[in-house]
């Protein structure tokens, strides 16, 4: 019966279900969804789900669920939340410091774990994974970014740089910097690739032109331009496949 007493090890009566109580209520969910991760992995999670484990060692006595449907609300999706910048996270009630500093450290793994997928191989040959490497760089970022992968004679990986950063919808590029900077660094081949904020990855009719002042000043040198792929939250698009260069 719940109220049968019971004695405790200091001699004292306690109530035979004060361990349960003691128990937070999230406790037992916790427990269930850990136990499903172990079995099955992340197949036939929700992003929130996901989101939760990742709370939980971050957020060891709280009710993590709201915040993961808060945070899924507000960005998105799970590698939106993972993406975004530390002060719009903790715009979300319960996320502070430390949280938000977690969830790029998760960033930055992912990162880490997709560029590891490149090194020593050949580019071209693994173009699944240049393209999961964009996306998870640069994908989700709030302002524009143009990266450069330079490539050596076998198009393996040389380097991986941003070469500059802007505003919502401009990053400034100059191209005899990039050419510049290949040439410094023996690379006989470049992919550019920028993000488009917006989501949209349509090249727009700047994107077209400095693309091609690219591919122009770089030829004369011996590089070639494989490709500029344009990423964002609705997918890629690849100027080679385009056709626009």
């Amino acid at each position: 019966m719940s109220g049968k007493i019971a004695p405790t090890s200091s001699g004292k009566p306690s109530s035979v279900g004060e361990s349960e109580a003691a128990q937070p209520h999230y406790a037992g969910h916790r427990d269930r969804l850990r136990a499903r991760f172990a079995e099955a992995g992340e197949r036939g999670m929700p992003d929130y789900e996901l989101l939760e484990l990742v709370l939980f060692r971050a957020m060891p006595r709280r009710d993590v669920k709201p915040i993961a449907k808060a945070l899924i609300a507000r960005f998105g999706s799970f590698a939106e939340v993972i993406g975004a910048a530390p002060e719009r996270l903790q715009e979300v009630d319960g996320i502070g410091d430390s949280v938000a500093l977690d969830l790029k450290i998760i960033e930055a793994a992912a990162r880490r774990l997709t560029k590891g997928a490149l090194r020593e191989r050949p580019v071209l040959g693994s173009w699944a994974q240049v393209l999961d490497y964009c996306r998870t760089a640069m994908a989700f970022a709030e302002r524009e970014e143009f990266r450069l992968l330079f490539l050596d004679k076998r198009n393996a990986l040389i380097a991986d740089e941003v070469q500059g950063s802007g505003t919502v919808d401009h990053t400034p590029v100059y191209p005899r910097e990039i050419v510049r900077r290949a040439l410094e660094l023996n690379a006989t081949a470049i992919v550019l690739v920028h993000n488009h904020p917006s989501g949209d990855p349509t090249p727009s009719a700047a994107d077209i032109r400095m693309t091609q002042e690219i591919v122009a000043i770089a030829k004369p040198m011996g590089i070639i331009v494989h490709d500029h792929i344009i990423v964002g939250r609705q997918g890629h698009a690849s100027f080679r496949g385009l056709k626009l260069i």
